[in-house]
């Protein structure tokens, strides 16, 4: 490893901080369609693969604290999941308190980084001896995980009931592709399926509008205005101990920490899980909200970082929802990755943790300090100077590209049915998490239930 190649990464995870700074401000974007393109986009540059891989856990780290400020300012979701938080982050906010809420986003951020890496790092070591023995049980890991999350949600009878038949409908979809011949047998489609349950709700919000009725219960003449409180008092305050109490250090800690056990889980569900656990033993509202606001933050990053780092430094296949999503192009990503020839196969496990190390370090020290001294002059300019009707227009662009690209025309319908069916169940209370499993486990579903009919 050269000086050269350790500056073109350290230049690469700036890059990202930059790239990812504006986009994580936006509010409405998806963690998939903005993380997954760029990435690809790099490695079909050939670029260095320990340049590609800073760059990606830079971009990751980065992203999971800005996609929190629209959410802490204005009441919007910066992505999916920071939806878990819009609750506790408008009750701060009418409270005056979006400033402090902001620091608190940012030191429970930072502590999910400092928790979650190492811990993460040390599991993967663990298991590159087993790595072998578990990559056979991966079908039954999702399906347990899509059982486990069904239990614990809404609506519990729906979810379950609802798994085998998603599992039928994303492999029906491939059959259908394998038989005219769109793309190769036994080639599976799940990037632009991916997007499809990501963008389900979206998309079943705009079909709706196609109804006369549903439109007009919609329509608005009033302006929607957002006001950004300030507290100056807390303006240079950089310092975690002065931000954060013992008491909110610790309900985050312990959630991040265990969380690296979970890292087949979706993060969403996790967060909702544990955000929801500490919320319930905290009767004080502001005190709540201030700490499940901190405990959600720090889960954010933790439930990415481990459900990348596992994968990437001791499986070499996507063995989490982080990894089949936005991370899909470091495991394939033709001609360049293949399953069989990734990133994993092609670094060394020393070279795989000094990528991963200067891409978390530069963006959890630079993001952190932007967030506390930018994060409110940056978010008025995002809402005053982008539309965001513009961000719904690229995110809808980028579902349809990937879905061509994935296979053909015929593919961009798929994906709007996966949307409608999706985003359907995900209103009657079957959330992401759910989905995201099913479709990582539906080969193996199908294959059961094919033995069975026989």
């Amino acid at each position: 490893m050269t000086t050269t190649l350790i500056i073109q990464m350290i230049l690469a995870a700036v890059v990202a901080v930059v790239i990812y700074t504006i986009i994580g401000f936006i509010p409405g974007t998806d963690e998939t369609a903005v993380l997954m393109p760029i990435s690809l986009a790099l490695i079909m540059t050939g670029a260095h693969p320990m340049i590609v891989l800073t760059f990606f856990m830079a971009a990751v780290v980065n992203l999971k604290l800005t996609n929190l400020m629209p959410t802490a300012l204005v009441g919007l979701p910066g992505g999916v999941l920071s939806s878990p938080m819009i609750p506790h982050a408008i009750h701060l906010k009418n409270k005056g308190l979006s400033a402090l809420t902001v620091k608190k986003m940012a030191v429970g951020s930072l502590l999910g980084i400092c928790i979650a890496f190492p811990a993460s790092m040390i599991l993967a070591n663990l298991l590159i001896p087993f790595a072998s023995v578990i990559q056979p049980y991966a079908p039954l890991l999702f399906v347990g995980g899509a059982i486990f999350l069904a239990l614990i949600g809404k609506n519990k009878i729906l979810a379950l009931l609802s798994i085998l038949p998603l599992a039928l409908l994303f492999m029906g979809l491939r059959h259908l592709y394998w038989g005219t011949g769109v793309v190769a047998e036994g080639v599976n489609i799940t990037t632009s399926f991916f997007l499809g349950i990501t963008s389900g709700p979206l998309i079943v919000s705009l079909l709706s509008l196609l109804n006369p009725i549903i439109k007009a219960k919609k329509l608005t003449h009033q302006r929607n205005e957002i006001k950004i409180s300030t507290d100056p008092s807390l303006a240079r305050t950089m310092s975690p101990f002065k931000i954060i109490t013992k008491k909110e250090g610790l309900a985050a800690a312990i959630p991040a920490f265990l969380v690296n056990f979970l890292f087949v889980l979706s993060p969403v569900g996790l967060i909702i899980l544990f955000g929801d656990l500490v919320a319930s033993r905290i009767k004080e509202r502001d005190e709540q909200a201030l700490t499940t606001i901190t405990v959600m933050s720090a889960l954010a990053q933790a439930t990415y970082l481990s459900g990348l780092i596992i994968p990437i430094l001791a499986l070499g296949i996507p063995l989490s929802p982080a990894s089949i999503g936005p991370g899909s192009a470091l495991f394939n990503a033709p001609p360049i990755f293949s399953v069989d020839h990734n990133i994993y196969h092609v670094l060394s496990t020393n070279q795989k943790m000094i990528a991963i190390f200067i891409g978390v370090a530069v963006a959890a020290f630079i993001s952190y300090f932007i967030i506390n001294r930018f994060a409110e002059s940056i978010s008025k300019f995002v809402l005053k100077k982008i539309p965001h009707e513009a961000v719904l227009g690229l995110f809808v662009a980028f579902v349809v590209l990937l879905a061509y690209m994935d296979a053909g025309w015929i593919n961009i319908f798929g994906v709007l049915l996966i949307g409608i069916i999706c985003g359907s169940l995900n209103e009657m209370g079957v959330n992401y998490g759910i989905q995201f499993m099913t479709l990582y486990a539906a080969p193996w579903i199908v294959q059961q239930l094919s033995l069975i009919s026989q």
